[in-house]
C-alpha cells in the first residue's frame, strides 16, 4: 500500500448515495459474503398506471435458510423444491378487494437469508411483477436481466431483459483499513461508495468527488478504474 500524504486523507470521507438501480431493488444496504442478514426489496412502481398486487421473488443459487416477513399484502408463501427443500421463491399475493384502482403506491417486501461465500460478486434475485389495472386487465413485468451489460449504465446497449434486482457482496469489513485480494473482475468501482477511498499498488480510487480530485494531483498516483482477479487491495471504510 502506497504511504498517503496528510491533506489526502483528511478529506476522505464517507459517501453513502447508491448507484442507480433497477425499479426494483434491493434497499437494505451492503450485503456481506457468507453472512445472515435481512434484505429489503423495493417495489417503486406498478405496470403501466396499474396497481401491483403480486410480487415472486426467486432465490438464487447459493442462498440459503430463506425466512420471509409478511407485508402489507398479506402472508408469505414460500415455494421449496420437492427433492431437495431449498426455497426456490417467495410470492406475496394481495387480496383482490385491496387491489387499488391505480399506480399510487410504494411497496417493501423483507426476507432473511444467509448469503453465499462468494465476496467482489453480484447476486441476483430474478423477480416476477404482476399488476391489475382498474378494470381487470392484468399484466406482468419479469425483472430477470442478469447479464453484466444490463447493470452498466456506460455501455451504451439496450437491455433485452428488466434487470432483475441485485446485490454486491462484499467481503466482511472493520472500521478503518481492510485488506483485500479480489478474485474477480470489477468493473464498476461504484461498489466501493460507501468507502473513504480504496488503493490498489500505486493507483487509488474515491467515490468523494474532492478526494478523487486529490487522488488526481497525487505525484506518481494513478486513478484506480477497475480491478482484475488477483489484485490486491486496501479499502478504507
Amino acid at each position: 500500500m502506497k504511504a498517503h500524504s496528510p491533506p489526502l486523507l483528511a478529506v476522505a470521507v464517507f459517501l453513502l448515495c447508491q448507484t442507480a438501480q433497477a425499479h426494483i431493488s434491493v434497499v437494505s444496504g451492503p450485503a456481506f459474503a457468507g453472512k445472515s442478514q435481512e434484505l429489503t426489496f423495493k417495489v417503486g412502481h406498478g405496470c403501466n398506471g396499474a396497481d401491483t398486487f403480486r410480487v415472486e421473488i426467486r432465490i438464487p443459487d447459493g442462498v440459503t435458510s430463506v425466512r420471509p416477513l409478511d407485508s402489507v399484502f398479506g402472508k408469505a408463501v414460500v415455494s421449496k423444491d420437492a427433492a431437495t427443500g431449498k426455497v426456490k421463491s417467495v410470492t406475496w399475493t394481495k387480496a383482490a378487494a385491496d387491489v387499488l384502482p391505480g399506480d399510487t403506491q410504494l411497496y417493501k417486501f423483507t426476507l432473511s437469508a444467509s448469503l453465499p461465500d462468494a465476496p467482489f460478486t453480484p447476486l441476483f434475485f430474478p423477480t416476477i411483477q404482476s399488476c391489475r389495472a382498474a378494470d381487470g386487465t392484468e399484466s406482468t413485468t419479469e425483472w430477470v436481466g442478469t447479464t453484466p451489460h444490463q447493470h452498466d449504465g456506460n455501455t451504451g446497449t439496450t437491455p433485452t431483459e428488466e434487470p432483475a434486482p441485485s446485490v454486491f457482496l462484499y467481503p466482511a469489513r472493520t472500521p478503518g483499513w481492510n485488506k483485500y485480494t479480489v478474485d474477480q473482475h470489477v468493473h464498476d468501482l461504484s461498489v466501493f461508495n460507501d468507502a473513504q477511498i480504496v488503493w490498489s499498488g500505486n493507483a487509488a480510487y474515491s467515490p468523494n468527488a474532492a478526494t478523487q480530485q486529490l487522488i488526481a494531483k497525487e505525484p506518481d498516483t494513478q486513478t484506480l478504474r477497475e480491478l482484475h482477479p488477483g489484485t490486491e487491495i486496501w479499502v478504507k471504510y
